[in-house]
């Protein structure tokens, strides 16, 4: 989703452009932040149009671009600073970029307070005539003591505050999302005339955990506390055998590919940890068990996502096989997203499992004694009149192609 963060301070260090600046970098798996300086924006005179000076149009056009905006906002003497009232007068004069735009505001502060009394006027401002923008109700993200907040890397520091900023995210993308149907533009449905696949988890199925933030870097730790689940030697019965937990655990982590489950809920609940993230063909990370689907991915390629799992939610597909050809020509990397479904053939969640499948091919064929002939597309069979190798594989229609960016489409390895 393309966003636009105005920092409102124009001073050249500014603890709101750091915020900003975490936003964009710590959330790009869910929105893509493009920020904007109002360093140069001239104090509004009417009497001194400056409507048309580069400076305002550049501004405008990019919020016009934009499906939201975030305004993060210092507090003087009470309110907002001089130059983003500034900014907001000439974007009110005789240009409304802010006219039934969605806007979230944000603060930081030296003070415990935030910037409670700024953001408390700038929704007053935003609501103007004029300006006329559509402001995210609640949720304030009020950042005080904004000091102590960042570590060195510009990062910030506490994991409870981080939570609650993504937890106001996912609900301003929702609330543009409200936004935008209200203005009656349409809100894209699966195929099949199918409800809209929720990639961010709100809905609940029998096994959701309530009360633990799914965005919660330690969401498996937190759950553990709660449910104290079978763990070591508990035994567990299964469908035909019995087996302890360590070695449930150690089985899975013993197959030669890498597994992923994602509940009917769409919720990113597993993958066998075996190698380290930055080795994995579909990179995963510790702090995403837990997360949505939608966490997981970059906004550009949820349509992919929601499509494969449209197709094996309603059972026009069992499987779906995308090949990736950027590990390299020494690998052919498969990823395979297979439904689950419990013994009433209801939809449960989706299996992921992603191998190289080239060794097992070089094995079988030192076995027969056979080679291959004409180049990998006689095993793979994918056509060299087909450009597009996820369709090759997958057996997707034109109408219906996976888009280019297909690595790790549905359970998701983040932009990490």
């Amino acid at each position: 989703m393309k966003l636009v963060g105005i920092v409102g301070s124009n001073a050249k260090e500014s603890y709101n452009r750091l915020l900003l600046q975490f936003i964009q970098k710590h959330f790009n798996a869910l929105i893509d932040l493009d920020i904007i300086e109002i360093n140069k924006v001239p104090l509004f005179n009417q009497s001194n149009d400056q409507t048309h000076s580069p400076v305002i149009q550049d501004i405008a056009k990019r919020i016009e671009a934009a499906e939201g905006v975030i305004i993060a906002t210092p507090e003087h003497n009470h309110t907002i600073p001089a130059a983003l009232k500034s900014l907001i007068e000439w974007l009110s004069f005789k240009i409304h970029p802010f006219e039934n735009k969605p806007v979230m505001i944000v603060g930081a502060s030296y003070y415990s307070q935030g910037s409670s009394r700024a953001q408390l006027s700038l929704r007053q401002i935003l609501d103007a005539p004029g300006v006329n923008a559509i402001v995210l109700p609640g949720n304030e993200f009020l950042l005080g003591n904004v000091k102590e907040a960042f570590d060195e890397e510009y990062n910030l520091k506490d994991a409870g505050t981080i939570n609650f900023l993504a937890s106001c995210l996912e609900k301003f993308i929702r609330f543009i999302a409200v936004v935008s149907a209200l203005d009656d533009k349409k809100i894209e449905i699966a195929p099949g005339n199918q409800v809209e696949e929720d990639l961010f988890a709100n809905g609940r199925i029998e096994s959701t955990i309530e009360g633990i933030d799914m965005r919660a870097t330690d969401w498996v730790e937190q759950v553990i506390k709660k449910v104290n689940p079978a763990s070591g030697n508990d035994y567990v019965n299964l469908n035909r055998g019995i087996l302890t937990v360590n070695q449930i655990d150690q089985f899975l982590r013993s197959m030669p590919m890498e597994l992923t489950f994602a509940d009917s809920n769409n919720q990113f609940l597993y993958y066998n940890s075996v190698l380290p993230s930055e080795e994995m063909f579909a990179k995963r990370y510790p702090e995403q068990a837990g997360n949505p689907l939608g966490a997981c991915h970059p906004e550009r390629t949820h349509k992919n996502v929601k499509w494969v799992i449209s197709q094996l939610r309603s059972g026009k597909q069992d499987i779906v096989r995308v090949h990736v050809p950027t590990h390299g020509p020494d690998k052919f990397v498969v990823h395979n997203y297979q439904a689950v479904r419990d013994d009433e053939g209801n939809y449960m969640g989706i299996n992921e499992y992603i191998m190289d499948i080239k060794p097992t091919v070089d094995w079988y064929l030192q076995q027969t004694g056979q080679e291959l002939v004409g180049g990998s597309d006689t095993v793979s069979g994918a056509s060299k009149n087909n450009n597009n190798q996820a369709d090759a594989v997958s057996g997707a229609s034109e109408t219906d192609k996976v888009e280019e960016v297909v690595v790790d489409t549905v359970s998701g390895a983040s932009s990490h």
